[in-house]
């Protein structure tokens, strides 16, 4: 019944982690078309990405304690375990919506971008180094994609494990005898 809570409440947390770094990604690509100074950029990127990284942190932190208030027999492990769901199921819808993004909504915008830095680099590569560019940047979506996921499940992984040392909260006291 545990596994079955784990990755029903895992789901849900995963898609809402997954949502939450998606509509940063998004906001962060659609500010940079935008024309504004650089130190409002700035702020503003850095503001966003202190609001995603603090939320996301909110955000397992709470689907960590519900889960293991749902289920009363969920130690420390199991707790992390549920992390570690959550984190796979939302590095994998982010590293999707990565990877659509960037082979069809907004191919063109990628596709500028890396022609731009492909002509400031020609001076310095010889025409293998370029052919080699040119094959690597076709492939950019498919790498991105697996990068996303191995990125964001290890960060989830590591902040489950932090997390979960303290969910449920042990009691030091638990196992001491009164005389």
């Amino acid at each position: 019944m545990i596994k079955k809570n784990m990755w029903n409440t895992g789901a849900k947390a995963g898609l809402i982690l997954g949502l939450v770094s998606t509509v940063y990604m998004f906001i962060t690509q659609l500010l940079g078309t935008v024309q504004m100074g650089a130190f409002l950029s700035s702020a503003l990127s850095l503001v966003l990405w202190a609001a995603k990284f603090g939320g996301c942190i909110w955000i397992m932190s709470f689907f960590m304690k519900k889960f293991a208030a749902e289920n009363p027999e969920a130690d420390n492990s199991k707790t992390f375990k549920f992390g570690m769901v959550a984190s796979i199921l939302s590095a994998l819808i982010f590293a999707a919506a990565n990877f659509v993004n960037m082979a069809y909504i907004s191919a063109d915008f990628f596709q500028t971008q890396m022609e731009a830095v492909m002509q400031a680099m020609a001076p310095q590569l010889d025409s293998n180094m370029m052919q080699s560019m040119e094959k690597t940047l076709e492939n950019l979506p498919q790498m991105m994609f697996f990068y996303y996921l191995i990125y964001c499940f290890i960060f989830g992984t590591i902040l489950s494990a932090i997390l979960s040392r303290n969910i449920p909260s042990r009691n030091p006291f638990a196992d001491s005898r009164t005389e």
